[in-house]
């Protein structure tokens, strides 16, 4: 199982959610950050809003996939959120060696 962190263009958020439910993707976690990287004080537009770069608003989606099916899930997400300028974002997978569920079905 691999953990996939994408942080993504917030006006971009919408389309992604309706391309990962068809992927499908049954589960995942959204939170707003703020952030910047290489550009640093590169003033850029975000749906036709101006924005000082210091801190850019993103979104944080995490979500847990099988191994066999991580490269589709990426793939997905580059394509949806690819705009080709500074400042798309970034996609990371990381190892989950083990996956305990809270919730137990059993009754108990």
């Amino acid at each position: 199982m691999k953990q996939i962190i994408a942080i993504i263009r917030p006006f971009l958020v919408e389309e992604l959610l309706d391309a990962l439910r068809l992927a499908p993707v049954e589960a995942l976690q959204l939170t707003e950050v703020k952030g910047f990287g290489r550009q640093k004080s590169y003033l850029d537009r975000y749906s036709s809003s101006e924005y000082s770069q210091a801190f850019l608003p993103k979104v944080e989606i995490s979500l847990f996939v099988d191994d066999l099916r991580v490269e589709e899930v990426c793939k997905t997400i580059a394509d949806t959120c690819k705009t080709g300028r500074m400042g798309d974002g970034k996609l990371m997978v990381i190892d989950v060696p083990t996956m305990v569920p809270i919730f137990d079905n059993d009754g108990a």
